[in-house]
């Protein structure tokens, strides 16, 4: 999972989960961040984060989320994407939300695409992992697409958020 995340070192060290909160916390109090927690109904086991990084000035927020490798391939990212994409655009009344996943990772890919995102091309850097330039595949979605190709229906599996 941290190779294929941007902004998840590893090997991950102590004090860094604390680090990441407080950032996000400063962030969240300025308006410029909502995120949540992925956890599962059944039993609160917490899956993974989404967040929704916010810039009011021009009605737009770029997504980024992780979920656990345990956690893989049960929709459960793709609710939390589909969610966020409803408050983005009903709650929050957003113009536009767009998201980046590494080319080597393209499962992130099918989760954008399937909670209503559409595909926008690709980027060569100037994004580097580790050392590595990485190659980019971009999607975005206005309200007004997600109205049309998005979904509102109620969530598929048994995950659930809290911010």
């Amino acid at each position: 999972m941290a190779s294929t995340t941007l902004s998840i070192e590893h090997p991950y060290e102590d004090g860094m989960a604390e680090k990441w909160i407080k950032s996000s916390q400063r962030k969240v109090a300025a308006g410029k961040l909502m995120t949540f927690a992925i956890t599962l109904l059944t039993d609160e086991s917490f899956l993974g984060a989404i967040g929704l990084h916010l810039d009011d000035a021009v009605k737009r927020g770029e997504l980024t989320y992780w979920i656990g490798k345990p956690y893989w391939n049960q929709g459960y990212a793709t609710e939390a994407v589909r969610t966020v994409l409803n408050i983005a655009f009903l709650t929050l009344k957003l113009d536009r939300v767009y998201a980046a996943h590494f080319s080597r990772n393209p499962s992130s890919g099918h989760v954008m695409q399937k909670a209503g995102m559409l595909y926008e091309g690709s980027q060569l850097g100037p994004t580097v992992k580790w050392g590595v330039m990485e190659n980019l595949e971009l999607y975005g979605v206005t309200r007004k697409q997600f109205q049309i190709h998005g979904s509102t229906s109620p969530p598929q599996t048994e995950g659930r958020f809290g911010s």
